[in-house]
């Protein structure tokens, strides 16, 4: 199985830039998106040439924000969208799609903000959805992958002391809720797979700073611990254009 997760910032901006050629060329069987700032209506209305897959979408009551998609060749078993907290359900952030040995979820975890302003409901919804995740568990195991909009290690971004307790997606209370995921068995298959190699899956906007790349890497696969035997291999994809931010892949054996 050859799972992509992508921040395509605008699924309808993005198909302006190339998109089908970027799709074509990654080959996923299943393809997991954030940020794709559209309806329901308006994300399938964009992958209409998209041959080949079943589309699940996750759409925001506020227009033009967040926003979340799944493309699968396989049909899941079941889908589900949310939660299931009123709280954390208005923005269309969580799809889980249901396969034979384990839950897929792609989530697009809520920002900080340039002033921290939501840095505690931050912290509301890193505890929440760890909850989530883990009654999934009690199921089957659990693939999660997406924007969790916080780099792990000083090596997960260029410029960590100019950034920590000071940048949204390197404030401690954000690392605290990684931490959290990898205490409860959650394992990042980036640095599973690829140790200490460097790579980063977005870049700011300002200064070329893809150009240069000062960037981060706050898009993950992580997997319950009992399928990283499974895990063949996991990548970012910095090459792809068409977002500040580049896919993340991750190699697993199906069963």
């Amino acid at each position: 199985m050859r799972l992509i997760s992508w921040n395509v910032n605008g699924i309808r901006a993005v198909m302006k830039k190339d998109f089908m050629t970027s799709f074509a060329d990654m080959d996923a069987d299943v393809l997991c998106l954030q940020e794709t700032k559209a309806q329901d209506d308006q994300t399938m209305e964009a992958l209409e040439f998209v041959d080949g897959y079943y589309m699940y979408t996750n759409s925001a009551i506020k227009k033009g924000y967040s926003g979340t998609a799944i493309l699968s060749r396989k049909e899941p078993i079941a889908v589900s969208y949310d939660m299931g907290i009123e709280e954390h359900d208005t923005e269309g952030r969580v799809i889980a799609a249901e396969y034979p040995d384990y839950f897929l979820v792609t989530v697009y975890t809520p920002n900080s903000g340039s002033e921290l302003k939501r840095l505690g409901y931050r912290q509301t919804w890193d505890h929440a959805f760890l909850a989530y995740l883990q009654n999934l568990e009690k199921t089957k195991p659990v693939i999660v992958c997406g924007d969790l909009n916080v780099a792990h290690k000083p090596i997960d971004l260029a410029r960590p002391k100019e950034n920590y307790n000071k940048a949204a997606g390197y404030m401690q209370e954000e690392i605290d809720g990684m931490d959290a995921y990898v205490n409860a068995g959650f394992v990042d298959t980036y640095r599973h797979a690829r140790g200490d190699e460097v790579k980063y899956s977005w870049w700011s906007y300002r200064a070329q700073a893809r150009a240069r790349n000062v960037g981060w890497r706050i898009d993950y696969f992580l997997t319950s611990s009992s399928l990283a035997s499974k895990i063949q291999d996991a990548d970012v994809l910095c090459d792809v254009m068409g977002s500040d931010h580049c896919p993340v892949l991750l190699e697993y054996q199906d069963s």
